[in-house]
């Protein structure tokens, strides 16, 4: 499903930022247009660093991260209306899909005892997520759909299904470009021991043109990162919005941050995804590695106190600064909060398969499902309220089509 990565954004930097008492280990990615020998970084830092204290990370670090606490799209198809009035006879209709395509797709996944509860695309990457009732039908399916398949699989496919396990397959989409021409350079880390629990932003400043962009996953033990000087918010989440919005969910989520940092003044730091490293729902990523994790700087993974993945709680947060509206350096305060969170907004499709009911009831309903829908988006991102209804469709849709009999005496 699509997400919100920071490729989205322009002049965007990343900070991974690794606390546990006085300890920190971070990591920076800057963006940086130009050539890059004019390049060069200048970061603020607590104490004096030795050489040891300096390394030099890998970019796909960050990028699992910004994959794994993506704020995202998520789907649901309406059942039939109509299923209701024909369980007596024990048969229920295949739901259909809004999408021909996926309608298609989901139609050969169930002939094979297969079906694909979730898909997601994270960066290069088409993910599915399936789950199965016996492993030749998966076998088969999978083979059908182009992955490789070794011999003998069947037997080991059959007891993860046993297991009731799901399965989580990828392609890579090779139409994915992502860079938005900017050139972005391996990160910096740097670890240090210091009672301040800050992010120096100051000085970026100086020479930036314009507002920018900062994204900040701390990594830390008891549970969610907020700013001490800075108002921190959730970005509003769970909301059902139009189906269209999923051939435009960059353009849309752009534009709601846009409408939240003015709706704050730009005085605000916002809350992304709050979550223990452990597990994830919906996952759009995999939770990151302990090799990750030790990569990163989780100094703490190998103490005999902590769980499996060393009591790692993500935070992720994210800012658009500039000089004027944010004077000071970012502090931070680690809560004992560790409540989830996820940046999560909901398609929710209209049945596409025939009718064979009058299904009045449902069709009001979709009405004034769409028109709160319509409603939320435009509040979201301040958006033109008349082209949102253009392009829902909604005029023509709120229509009484009914024959004129039929409206006589219904209520």
């Amino acid at each position: 499903m699509a997400k919100a990565d920071t490729k989205l954004f322009n002049r965007a930097s990343q900070v991974a930022l690794v606390r546990s008492q006085d300890r920190t280990v971070l990591t920076m990615a800057n963006d940086f247009e130009g050539d890059l020998k004019e390049f060069a970084v200048v970061v603020p830092v607590p104490t004096f660093l030795e050489r040891e204290q300096i390394h030099v990370g890998e970019r796909a670090l960050l990028d699992h991260l910004d994959a794994y606490s993506s704020p995202r799209l998520v789907e649901y198809f309406d059942p039939d209306p109509c299923q209701r009035a024909q369980l007596q006879g024990g048969l229920r209709r295949e739901m259909a899909m809004a999408a021909p395509k996926a309608a298609a797709d989901q139609a050969a996944a169930r002939s094979l005892g297969v079906t694909i509860e979730a898909r997601y695309t994270v960066g290069e990457y088409d993910i599915l997520i399936l789950s199965a009732r016996e492993s030749n039908g998966l076998e088969t399916w999978l083979r059908k759909n182009g992955y490789r398949i070794p011999e003998g699989a069947v037997d080991v496919l059959g007891s993860y299904i046993r297991q009731n396990l799901r399965f989580f397959v990828a392609k890579v989409n090779l139409g994915e470009q992502a860079r938005l021409g900017f050139s972005y350079l391996r990160p910096i880390q740097v670890a240090y021991e210091s009672p301040k629990f800050m992010l120096p932003i100051r000085l970026g400043t100086v020479n930036a043109n314009g507002p920018q962009e900062l994204f900040l996953y701390t990594l830390t033990r008891k549970g969610r990162v907020e700013t001490t000087n800075y108002r921190t918010v959730k970005l509003p989440s769970d909301v059902d919005i139009p189906v269209y919005v999923k051939a435009e969910f960059p353009a849309f989520y752009r534009s709601l941050f846009a409408e939240q940092v003015k709706r704050e003044r730009m005085h605000s730091v916002f809350t992304e995804y709050a979550w223990d490293m452990n597990w994830c729902d919906p996952c759009a990523a995999a939770p990151l590695s302990r090799d990750e994790l030790k990569q990163l700087g989780v100094f703490w993974l190998d103490e005999p106190s902590e769980g499996q993945s060393g009591g790692v709680f993500l935070t992720r947060l994210h800012v658009r600064y500039d000089r004027a509206h944010f004077p000071e350096d970012l502090v931070f305060q680690e809560t004992a909060d560790r409540t989830n969170f996820q940046g999560r907004y909901i398609l929710r499709h209209a049945f596409a398969g025939e009718l064979t009911c009058a299904a009045n009831e449902y069709r009001s309903e979709l009405r004034q499902r769409h028109e709160r829908e319509a409603k939320t988006l435009a509040d979201l991102t301040g958006w033109n309220a008349s082209d949102i209804r253009r392009k829902m469709n909604l005029d023509a849709e709120s229509a009484d089509t009914r024959k004129w009999w039929e409206r006589l005496w219904s209520r």
